[in-house]
């Protein structure tokens, strides 16, 4: 179970970056932010994989 929260705790993470990111870009207007905070979705995601893989 433990496991379980971890993967849905990473996925909220990538989740909430995303949402971020495209309410910059469409209702701030503001890209450059969008692009900074949107690059964070693929990092959460390796983040996430590498710690999989090393606590096996």
């Amino acid at each position: 179970m433990k496991n379980r929260n971890f993967v849905f705790l990473m996925l909220a993470a990538t989740l909430v970056s995303f949402i971020v990111s495209v309410w910059l870009w469409f209702f701030r207007e503001n890209q450059l932010e969008a692009i900074f905070v949107g690059i964070w979705v693929p990092s959460v995601l390796s983040f996430a994989t590498l710690l999989q893989v090393t606590k096996k």
